[in-house]
This record gives structure tokens, sequence and C-alpha cells, in this order.
């Protein structure tokens, strides 16, 4: 992260009573959680969003669940089988599915996958 001047990244008179600060992470650093022997994951989040990694081996299974937030997933390596709402979804590399606020899914890895999923929402639950 480099410093810039105190006019970059600025602009004038819009919202000078707040002076939150951007959060900077390096992703390829944060700790590698094992969910289970085939479902790893890194993440990062805060009050009203979440970034996940997923690390799925061949055959992981995530069971049906849902959440109160939206759910936007990217497949960037690999493949999924999703079944939500009586349907079948086979998503690729390269390829998003999102989930509206309370719609259950299950996904199925295909072969290994990478899974990057973004929610966002009043407030994150872990």
């Amino acid at each position: 992260m480099n410093n810039a001047s105190s006019n970059e990244g600025v602009i004038p008179h819009i919202f000078d009573h707040y002076k939150a600060m951007p959060v900077f992470y390096d992703f390829d650093n944060m700790p590698i959680e094992e969910v289970t022997d085939k479902i790893s994951r890194q993440y990062i989040y805060s009050g009203q969003s979440m970034l996940v990694k997923w690390i799925l081996k061949k055959g992981a299974q995530v069971p049906l669940h849902h959440h109160v937030n939206e759910q936007v997933t990217w497949i960037t390596q690999g493949s999924v089988r999703i079944y939500s709402q009586g349907k079948e979804f086979v998503v690729k590399a390269g390829e998003v599915i999102i989930f509206p606020p309370h719609v259950p899914h299950e996904f199925l890895a295909l072969e290994d996958t990478i899974d990057i999923d973004f929610e966002c929402s009043g407030s994150i639950h872990q």
C-alpha cells in the first residue's frame, strides 16, 4: 500500500463529518480454516459484508442451508452441482450464480473447485 497525497481519493465537501478509512487485507495471507477433510476456506468479514474463498476437493458436499443475506457465488476453478428450489444447476469456472435472501441451496463439488462467495446485508452471521 502506497501513501497518496492528501487530495487523492477525496471528493471535497462530501462526508466531511465521516472520516472512516478503508481497511486493507492481503487475502493470500489470510489463515486457511479446515471446515472438513474436503472443505477449507479463507475469509474476510465486516459488519455488513463477507468475502469467502472456498477450497473444495472433488466430492465435497455443502449441506442444504439458507441465510438472510444475498449470496453471489463465482466459481473460478472447477465446477459444482447446486440444488436449489427443486432445480439443479451445474456451475463451471468463470460462471456466477446469485442466491436471493432465504433461498435454500446445497453444493456438490464435481472436481477440485475454488468458489468465491460475496455476501452483503445489514449484518453478517458466521
